[in-house]
């Protein structure tokens, strides 16, 4: 395997050290060891490349890969074409690799076609997995019992020497070669006037949108995307003008844009897109490619949970609460609107765990998080932090800091009073009869109002942080506000 350029925004050593465990998986698929499968995740996903489905079972994933190493046993080539490694959070890197695949005995047809591979590893403990794999491959499905379509390949394989040996005079003599790879590809060729004016479009539209190609020729391109993807086009083709108006080459232009389907369904493409020129330099039109990324969104949004969101109860981690703490203070120096950070501690949380185990835990911090989520603004910030602490960020308050401070006292004694119901866990979902427990769990809250960029989100927070240990010192179950910066305590 010999790929053509690796790159990344990761530090130099950690990204040798994630090429070389993507080089590892790759090396082990290529060679069909089933030692592959011990690098799975127990919380791994992902598309097969015959499938459309998303397998979600660590153990029928490890079925599918022992069915296609049975399909082609014989090892097979990977000529890597590109590779990037991007790292999404300390724990979390993504590999998005490009490659020609060459199996045995395929007649050179599916080797032919570019593969795109999506592999999403994240840091389990000591050991770094393989938490999601999308494998993009274009060509149909595969039949039953099979991984690759190799009866398929060889089937369509044979029709197409036939015709090509029935025609190849015919073929030299006009472009019939070139409309059937045309009409064939399944990614949509396409190519408008100056006006943007659908003149030519490949049948793969059809299959990927459902309109026919005479409801779509002779229409403008604007009505195959939604109103967010018009004003994307219109600035990209201003900022191509006003940067480059006489360039005589115009290099392609990518970009990803939402298109409208028959049926009312919103699906991605990725379109690349070409000027065309007269010999005088004048634009006479456009031509490109589209192939459609939906998939590849959805894995994009995928990603960005994990990175960004706490897996256990869905809410802001860390990361994306310093983000938006980042933001609420630019927002609070331009309107002059006090902001508050909630930094809460669950008081009885660890009698909890040792009596009944961490997965009775779980639950509680589950619940927590849903009477959270109840008791703040759809514009505020829920982080979980870490363990049983949570963080709740309130904005635009008032412009007076009295003001804005009995605001934020109320939301937090809202908060303490919902905290300290009783809660009803279901340990055993399947035997309510006997999985119910009862909880009394209460809160201490501290509470730092802040207005604009006075201090930094550190010191915010561990203005927060401080009172709430005052609160728990105090007695727990009760709430203590934070000095403002340059207050005595």
């Amino acid at each position: 395997i010999t790929p053509t350029r690796a790159f990344g925004t990761m530090h130099q050593d950690r990204q040798r050290r994630m090429r070389e465990f993507f080089d590892e998986c790759i090396e082990m698929y290529a060679a069909r060891d089933d030692r592959l499968t011990e690098r799975f995740s127990e919380n791994f996903s992902g598309y097969p490349g015959s499938g459309k489905e998303l397998v979600h079972d660590r153990d029928e994933w490890i079925r599918i890969t022992r069915q296609d190493f049975a399909q082609v046993p014989e090892r097979i080539g990977i000529e890597m074409l590109d590779l990037a490694l991007q790292e999404l959070s300390d724990d979390v890197v993504v590999g998005t690799a490009f490659f020609h695949l060459h199996l045995p005995n395929d007649g050179q047809l599916l080797s032919r076609e570019v593969v795109r591979l999506v592999m999403v590893f994240r840091q389990e403990g000591a050991e770094w997995m393989i938490v999601h794999s999308g494998i993009s491959i274009p060509y149909q499905s595969a039949q039953d019992g099979e991984v690759y379509p190799l009866k398929s390949l060889q089937e369509q394989n044979s029709a197409l020497q036939a015709l090509v040996d029935e025609r190849t005079q015919e073929l030299h003599e006009s472009q019939a070669l070139y409309r059937m790879l045309t009409e064939d590809a399944q990614d949509v060729l396409w190519r408008t006037d100056s006006r943007l004016v659908v003149t030519y479009i490949s049948p793969a539209d059809e299959r990927m949108r459902g309109f026919r190609a005479d409801e779509v020729v002779g229409h403008h391109v604007f009505e195959m995307f939604t109103d967010q993807g018009i004003a994307l086009v219109k600035g990209l083709l201003k900022r191509r003008a006003v940067e480059d108006p006489s360039d005589p080459s115009g290099g392609f232009l990518t970009f990803q844009i939402e298109h409208r389907c028959k049926d009312g369904r919103i699906i991605w493409g990725e379109v690349m897109s070409k000027l065309d020129r007269n010999a005088q330099g004048d634009i006479v039109g456009y031509h490109g490619i589209t192939r459609e990324i939906t998939e590849r969104k959805r894995l994009e949004e995928q990603v960005h949970q994990l990175a960004f969101h706490d897996p256990l109860t869905h809410l802001a981690n860390r990361r994306l609460l310093v983000e938006h703490l980042d933001q609420a203070m630019s927002a609070s120096k331009r309107s002059h609107r006090h902001g508050a950070l909630l930094f809460l501690d669950l008081d009885n949380f660890k009698s909890l765990n040792d009596t009944h185990g961490h997965g009775v835990g779980d639950l509680l911090l589950i619940e927590v998080a849903e009477r959270l989520k109840n008791c703040v603004r759809e514009a505020d910030t829920l982080a979980r932090f870490g363990g049983d602490e949570f963080v709740v960020l309130l904005c635009e308050l008032d412009t007076h800091k009295v003001e804005a401070t009995a605001q934020a006292a109320a939301i937090a004694e809202k908060i303490r009073i919902r905290l300290a119901e009783p809660y009803v866990l279901q340990a055993t979902p399947s035997d309510p009869a006997t999985g119910t427990i009862e909880h009394r769990c209460t809160a201490s809250i501290g509470v730092a109002v802040f207005h604009g960029r006075d201090e930094s989100q550190n010191s915010v927070i561990d203005r927060a942080d401080a009172a709430m240990y005052q609160a728990k010192e105090e007695g727990r179950n009760r709430i203590r506000f934070a000095p403002g910066t340059g207050e005595a305590g």
